[in-house]
């Protein structure tokens, strides 16, 4: 029975319901790569809809020796942005605030929690997100939160395939930086994606 309130659940995570099979090239990664400034950190984006309070969609960027964002069976999709196994690449703060728009619109705002980390959990963080390959339409949680509890330090994170629980979870961490990011568009992602480059 609880197998089928979970399934019954997950069909309502509208915001990752499409994985996409597109697939750089390694040459097409290595010419995209952003090396971050600062102190390494992992960044979880929790998309909210502001009628209901409930998540639709959860990804993860980290930040370290390059900076990219696990966009599990997420929607993000440009041509100047290389992707390959639901990692986006590339991740300049331009494009990550072209992310952070194309997902806030009048239905859904956008949480940020930033987690400063050592250099050693995040290649461990990069590493797992480049080895997860393509994520299953509605398992964007349920792929973050096992990714953030295999790192040294967040082994307390329960897997979850809820937004919101993942958020709280991360909400209960010693110096997280929290921030929500709104717009008031009508579109959805793609809308987005062409207004934030345009």
């Amino acid at each position: 029975m609880r197998i089928l309130i979970v399934l019954a659940a997950v069909t309502l995570l509208t915001g990752c319901a499409i994985s996409s099979p597109f697939e750089a090239s390694p040459e097409e990664i290595a010419a995209k790569v952003y090396v971050p400034e600062g102190p390494p950190k992992l960044t979880i984006f929790t998309m909210v809809n502001n009628s209901s309070g409930s998540g639709g969609h959860t990804s993860l960027m980290v930040s370290g020796s390059q900076q990219v964002i696990f966009d599990p069976a997420g929607s993000f999709v440009h041509a100047q942005v290389a992707e390959r196994g639901d990692v986006l690449y590339g991740m300049s703060p331009a494009w990550v605030q072209a992310y952070k728009s194309a997902h806030a619109r009048s239905t859904h705002h956008v949480v940020t929690q930033e987690i400063e980390v050592t250099p050693a959990q995040a290649e461990r963080a990069l590493q797992l997100v480049q080895a997860s390959g393509a994520i299953p339409g509605a398992f964007c949680t349920n792929a973050t939160s096992d990714i953030l509890r295999k790192i040294p330090g967040f082994e307390d994170i329960s897997v979850t395939f809820f937004p919101i629980n993942l958020m709280n979870q991360i909400a209960q961490r010693p110096g997280v930086k929290t921030d929500k990011y709104y717009e008031n568009d009508e579109g959805d992602v793609r809308d987005g994606i062409e207004a934030a480059q345009s």
